[in-house]
C-alpha cells in the first residue's frame, strides 16, 4: 500500500494537548480497550493530566469500563468532556447509549472523530489516549492522517494469529509515518490461583520476539487476570488500585514505560514546544 498523501501534509495541533497516544491492534479481541483505559488511569495516577478518547464509534466500551453513563454538556458550541478521578473522557457511547447500533458511513464517521478531537474542550492535557477501533480501516486511518499523533501502541496477544495482525498494525503506523512507541503483549500468562504456577495459555514470548524482529520497543507483558475483566465489567478498572496492588502494578509499569518512550521521541524531534490556546 502506498502512503496516502494526507499523511505527508502538516497536521494542525490540538490546542492544550501535548501528546496524542493512539492505542491500536490489528484485530479485535486482544483487550485493546482494556489496555487504553488502564493506561489513561495509570498516567493520571502518575501525576499527569490525562484524557481518554474512545474512537471505536461502532463498539464504544469506555463508558462501561469507566463506570460513567452521563451525557456530556455543550458550552459555546464545544462539548465538555466527562471526568472521573482525574481522567477526562469522550465516547460515542455517551451520546448513543444502550444497545442501539450506529449505522453510519465513512464521511459521517470522519466528521464525528474530528468533532471529538477538535470540538471537545479538553483543556490542558499532558496525554490524550485514543482507543482506536480494531484493524486498519477507515476510522483509524482518518484519525491518524489528520491528527498529530505523537506515537502509537500496538496491543497483541502471544498467539501467532494475533501477532500476524499486530505486524500489519505496526506497518500501517509506519506507512503513515507515526512513531510506534512499542508493542504490548496482553493476556501473556495466567497465574494459577492455588499453586501460583504461571500458565502460558496462548503461547510464550511471541510479543517480545515480534518486537525484536520488527525493531520496535517491547513495552511489557500483561497477565490474563480475572480481576482485570471484573474491573472492566463493573466500571472499576484495576489501575485505580495502589501501585502495591499486583493487579494495578503491571499497568502502572506500562504507563512509566510509555512516558519513557515519549521522552525518547521528544528527544529525537528536538526541544518540546508548549502549545497554548
Amino acid at each position: 500500500m502506498t502512503p496516502n498523501p494526507a499523511a505527508e501534509q502538516p497536521k494542525q495541533p490540538i490546542p492544550g494537548i501535548r501528546n496524542l497516544i493512539a492505542v491500536g491492534s490489528g484485530k479485535g479481541g486482544v483487550g485493546k480497550t482494556t489496555v487504553a483505559v488502564n493506561l489513561a488511569i495509570s498516567l493520571a495516577k502518575l501525576g499527569h493530566k490525562a484524557g481518554l478518547l474512545d474512537a471505536d464509534v461502532y463498539g464504544p466500551n469506555v463508558p462501561l469500563m469507566m463506570g460513567v453513563q452521563q451525557t456530556p454538556m455543550a458550552v459555546d458550541n464545544r462539548i465538555i468532556p466527562l471526568e472521573k478521578d482525574g481522567v477526562k473522557m469522550m465516547s460515542m457511547g455517551f451520546l448513543n447509549p444502550g444497545d442501539k447500533p450506529l449505522v453510519w458511513r465513512g464521511p459521517m464517521l470522519h466528521s464525528v472523530i474530528q468533532q471529538f478531537l477538535r470540538g471537545v474542550d479538553w483543556g490542558e492535557l499532558d496525554h490524550l489516549v485514543i482507543d482506536l477501533p480494531p484493524g486498519t480501516g477507515d476510522v483509524a486511518l482518518s484519525l491518524i492522517q489528520t491528527a498529530p499523533i505523537t506515537g502509537a501502541i500496538v496491543v497483541t496477544t502471544p498467539s501467532d494469529v494475533s501477532l500476524e495482525d499486530a505486524r500489519k498494525a505496526v506497518n500501517m503506523f509506519r506507512q503513515v509515518r507515526v512513531e510506534v512507541l512499542g508493542l504490548v503483549e496482553n493476556m501473556s500468562y495466567l497465574i494459577a490461583p492455588k499453586s501460583g504456577e504461571r500458565i502460558d495459555v496462548f503461547g510464550s514470548g511471541g510479543g517480545k520476539r515480534t518486537a525484536d524482529a520488527m525493531q520496535v520497543h517491547f513495552l511489557g507483558e500483561l497477565p490474563l487476570d480475572p480481576q482485570v475483566r471484573i474491573g472492566g465489567d463493573s466500571g472499576k478498572p484495576v489501575a485505580w488500585g495502589e501501585t502495591s496492588d499486583p493487579h494495578a502494578a503491571v499497568f502502572h509499569e506500562l504507563a512509566q514505560n510509555t512516558v519513557g518512550r515519549l521522552d525518547e521521541v521528544a528527544g529525537k524531534s528536538g526541544p518540546s514546544i508548549s502549545i497554548e490556546d
